[in-house]
């Protein structure tokens, strides 16, 4: 009873909802037991009124010694007992103790508090320096005294706040207001770091005759906590002529002192690039011919900030209105790109980035070889050989998406207050009178009330009527005509001026930004390095098909050929008047709005198709005589993404189809022969045979192939009928091209050549649960012939709907005949990605509904039955794919619960944090939804739902990574659409090979063991 009485008095110390259980060798979750009214509270329980003590009596009255010897016996027994109960109980509190930590409310509302704390940190930080930077030092000053004077406000402070009014009066040359700021800082109850020093230092060097004794007592100071003045030249972002200055102060003392910035080498601890960072030398597969250079050296062009001067152009915005939340973003996103340009220039950092992105370019020319040096560590070299000056990693804080969004939201609010047109300035038979350009208006989109911001007609007129054939676009959503910039870190990289984060995310979520700052910075080597060398290939613009496009999309577009039709093309939306209208009966009103919505609802969706294809194609044409890059980030799973967001190689057939290499490589003795299976692949014929079939089926019909390549609109048009049709045109002529040739096999090719994933995701299942059959069906073990996991899929569930129809099940008899691989493909896929019955039978209710012939009133019955037998039939396939699934989820399940996020590590090294919370509202000027806050509660739903898709996407990534290094090592061309692999012709086989080595070499690690000794590690802190 002590025992328990303690126990529950700790757990009510703990004040916890939830605490640990530990049952059968298993950490669990159980509800707090609440105390009873009976239980012992440690005082002597009152007596009422009404009871009596009743003493009982004996009927041997026992001497005093002989009753003080008992006495005395049965006190060493109970002291004895006692201390044997309290040290048991000592041991399960500490535990206990332990175990709570990790799940306890305060202890999540702690961290809650101290990611609170965090943001509005990050948004002082911003408003300090946007106050410097414009010049209002008193502003800045004041705000600092005044949360500082407070108590309450001093929390929202941080060393970084100081620092910066540290960096205004060392300007300034101000050493008693340096004191000052040291004097604060004690008082904070914070600890002066680098950055202090060196404001300190830069001050002093500023001063005329400084005395030796303040500089040398800085020196000390930085040496007692445990620092040294290398690490300050190593780690401190100096601006302008900052570094000169420390320098200044410090020779005052050591003359002959030299920094040494030389970084500390350390290497990737991943025993999966090993080899990579210990070779002896690395072939330059990304440096460019001569000819290349010539066209962007050198290209740091004024465009970049250029056209970041310019004002929101009110023609981009469509007659309809644009969403005020996307209209403020972008608005919000345009000042604040604005300022970090700004920032760099007024920090004299554009020079020094001219000179040694010169070199760099120059460095990645065949003509100057550079082995053992991947790009990053050219630059990395570079930026130490040009030390002086400033440093080219800006310090500049990344603005919160809430106050991009108040930023936005406030320019926005401006254009439709005074934003103004005389009403009379079309027609002047109007009464003229002032009236606003934009209007502020309120329409529902999924029974959600959505804000819209939306021109005057007049302003859609007179834009109309003055519009201008040249599309302007930001130089950031355009390719890059020079070199992306190598990432360096995790703040710095693709862009020359641009800011640019290493890891994208939606409304705001900063968590992976501050997780990859806490890395070690060799740790992200493999993916800075992956990143790079996909960013690295230059591109051109197929110009023959690209013509072709052209002339079809000025036409009347083409559904069949993905080219949207113009709007001429639309179908008309139902006239009709008031009188006709009052002889409609309900029935025909009701069928006349239908019409008009879904007449309106196409129009819509064609004039967007349109646009969107207006700009790639605008986009391929103004680039047709360049070569460009596309540099590349990656998202919060380490899956990567071409930062131009219109125009890349992770488009659709026409975007793909347009785009070749820059660089071109003979195709070799077999060159010849993989283009040919390429254009087999593209067609999607031919998916059961053999490559060697591929081969023979493509010379069977080199006519059709010659006469597409030579009369695409006005031949047989045989590749009109492709899957890709437009990437199987593109081939046609490369193939065509090749055989005219003197000799084929020095024909020069610049196509790059696919190859493709086989339901990707389930191969990592298969590797991961070792499941032979399933891996077999994914093509992970050898085969004669290519195998189709949809087509097996297809025949398993086929197999069992005749059994069930000789059973007399009506819908499995209904269902003769239409069950092929297209109705289970959709399903198929995405069931290794989360999705659930009532998803699956989803997609394919929409698969049956596209078969004219099957009977619509069975198309529930059939969906549903259908989902059920390609679960069954995936279950009996992947046996260990169902298991790991469920282990993941329910981790994820317990780890939400607990009030965290779920994270892990790649093997590669990259750390993930799934920003999936709770939705809070959070006001800005109008109110915003933030569901991915990191201030709210883990959304445990989206949290389990989305641990097994997420977990195999980050390892698919970490698979694409190890291919990319790997075929740079080899000297290839490599790029990726994520699971789906570029290069040459020629190349075909040697990235095949790299491919499946680093499939194993991953796969050979112990993934799963490791992802479950860093769950223990991180959320629990005894091991069960």
């Amino acid at each position: 009873p002590v025992l328990f009485a303690v126990l529950e008095a700790r757990i009510q110390q703990l004040q916890s909802d939830v605490v640990l259980d530990v049952q059968h060798s298993k950490v669990q979750f159980v509800k707090a037991h609440k105390s009873e009214r009976g239980a012992s509270s440690g005082r002597n329980p009152k007596i009422n009124s009404g009871e009596r003590t009743e003493v009982p009596t004996s009927g041997k009255i026992l001497s005093e010694e002989e009753a003080r010897t008992q006495e005395l016996a049965r006190l060493e027994r109970k002291a004895e007992a006692d201390a044997l109960e309290l040290a048991k109980v000592e041991e399960l509190e500490r535990k206990l103790k332990q175990w709570a930590v990790s799940v306890s409310p305060e202890h999540v509302k702690d961290n809650g508090e101290a990611r609170a704390y965090e943001d509005v940190q990050r948004r002082v930080h911003c408003y300090l320096e946007a106050c410097v930077f414009s010049g209002d030092i008193d502003r800045a000053g004041h705000f600092l005294l005044s949360h500082h004077r407070r108590v309450s406000r001093r929390k929202l402070l941080n060393i970084e706040s100081y620092n910066i009014m540290m960096r205004v009066w060392a300007k300034m040359g101000s050493l008693k207001q340096i004191g000052r700021m040291f004097i604060l800082v004690e008082e904070a109850g914070l600890k002066p770091n680098l950055s202090s020093y060196c404001a300190a230092l830069e001050c002093m060097g500023r001063t005329p005759n400084c005395p030796p004794r303040f500089i040398n007592r800085v020196l000390q100071q930085i040496q007692w906590d445990g620092l040294s003045v290398d690490e300050l030249f190593r780690h401190c972002v100096f601006r302008q002529d900052e570094r000169d200055m420390v320098l200044k102060a410090i020779h005052t003392l050591k003359p002959d002192f030299q920094p040494s910035i030389k970084p500390i080498l350390h290497t990737c601890s991943s025993p999966l690039v090993k080899d990579i960072y210990t070779e002896v030398g690395h072939p330059t597969s990304n440096e460019y011919s001569r000819p290349i250079l010539q066209s962007v050296l050198w290209r740091l062009d004024r465009n970049e900030t250029e056209s970041h001067a310019t004002s929101i152009s009110l023609a981009n915005l469509p007659p309809s209105g644009e969403s005020l939340h996307i209209l403020a973003k972008q608005l919000g996103v345009r000042v604040h790109n604005k300022f970090c340009i700004l920032m760099k220039e007024q920090n004299q950092m554009v020079d020094k980035l001219n000179n040694i992105y010169n070199e760099y370019v120059e460095l990645l020319s065949k003509d100057n070889k550079v082995l053992n040096v991947l790009p990053r560590e050219q630059w990395q070299t570079l930026e130490a050989k040009h030390m002086s000056g400033p440093s080219l990693l800006g310090d500049e804080c990344h603005w919160p998406h809430a106050v991009v969004l108040e930023l936005g939201t406030y320019l926005v609010d401006l254009m439709v207050k005074h934003m103004k047109v005389n009403s009379d300035i079309l027609n002047s038979a109007y009464n003229r009178k002032i009236i606003p350009v934009l209007y502020h208006m309120y329409t529902f989109r999924s029974n959600r009330q959505v804000g819209f911001i939306k021109p005057h007609p007049i302003l859609t007129q007179i834009q109309q009527d003055a519009m201008e054939t040249t599309l302007t676009f930001d130089s950031y959503v355009m390719p890059m005509l020079c070199p992306p910039v190598p990432w360096a870190s995790a703040k710095f990289g693709a862009y020359l001026l641009t800011p640019t984060k290493l890891m994208r995310a939606v409304l705001g979520a900063n968590q992976h930004e501050i997780q990859l700052e806490k890395c070690q910075e060799e740790e992200l080597h493999p993916v800075l390095d992956s990143l790079t060398q996909l960013g690295n290939t230059a591109w051109r613009i197929n110009q023959p098909l690209l013509d072709v496009i052209i002339s079809i999309f000025n036409g009347k577009g083409s559904e069949k050929l993905d080219v949207p039709p113009p709007l001429s093309e639309a179908p008309r939306i139902p006239r009709y008047n008031q009188q006709e209208l009052a002889t409609y009966t309900s029935a025909e009103k009701a069928q006349l709005k239908r019409e008009v919505i879904n007449a309106k609802k196409k129009c819509g969706e064609m004039h967007s198709l349109r646009m969107d294809a207006l700009y790639k194609l605008s986009i391929a044409n103004h680039m047709r005589d360049e070569v460009f890059w596309f540099p590349h980030n990656m998202d919060f799973r380490g899956r990567t993404y071409p930062c131009p967001p219109y125009f890349n190689h992770l488009g659709s057939d026409v975007t793909r189809a347009v785009l070749v290499f820059a660089e071109g490589k003979a195709l070799g003795p077999g060159g010849l022969d993989w283009l040919k299976i390429h254009l087999v692949n593209l067609t999607g014929l031919k998916k059961r045979s053999s490559l060697a079939g591929r081969l023979e089926y493509a010379n069977t019909i080199m006519d059709d192939i010659m006469d597409s390549a030579d009369n695409p609109l006005n031949g047989k048009k045989w590749w009109q009928n492709a899957d890709e049709p437009w990437q199987a045109l593109a081939c046609c002529m490369e193939i065509t091209n090749a055989i005219r040739s003197p000799d084929p096999t020095q024909f020069i090719s610049h196509f790059p050549v696919h190859q493709d994933g086989s339901c990707n995701g389930l191969q990592h299942y298969a590797a991961l649960g070792r499941d032979v059959i399933g891996a077999t069906s994914v093509n992970l073990m050898p085969c004669d012939v290519p195998q189709d996991v949809y087509s097996v899929v297809a025949q398993q569930v086929e197999g069992f709907r005749v059994r069930d129809a000789e059973k007399a099940l009506k819908v499995a008899q209904v269902l003769e005949g239409f069950i092929n691989r297209k109705v289970v493909k959709q399903t198929v896929m995405t069931v290794v990605y989360g999705v659930t019955r009532y998803g699956g039978r989803l997609q394919i209710e929409k698969r049956l509904k596209e078969i004219d012939n099957f009977p619509k009133e069975y198309v529930w019955d059939a969906s549903h039955y259908l989902v059920q037998q390609v679960f069954t039939s995936l279950k009996e396939m992947f046996t260990g794919t169902r298991e790991i699934q469920d282990w993941l989820t329910e981790s994820a399940r317990l780890i939400s619960k607990s009030g965290h996020t779920v994270e892990w590590v790649t093997p590669l090294g990259l750390p993930v944090i799934q920003p999936y919370h709770r939705p809070r509202t959070q006001l800005v000027r109008v109110y915003f939804n933030f569901s991915l806050s990191t201030l709210a509660r883990p959304d445990t739903v989206k949290q389990k739902n989305a641990f097994p898709p997420n977990f195999i996407h980050s390892l698919d990534s970490t698979h694409m990574m190890l291919t990319a290094l790997y075929c740079y090592s080899a000297g290839l061309t490599f790029v990726s659409v994520h699971d789906c692999f570029w290069t040459h012709a020629i190349t075909v086989d040697t990235m095949n090979k790299v491919c499946r080595e680093q499939f194993v070499a991953l796969h050979s690690q112990p993934i799963l063991q490791e992802l479950s000794n860093f769950l223990l590690q991180k959320y629990c802190s005894v091991p069960p």
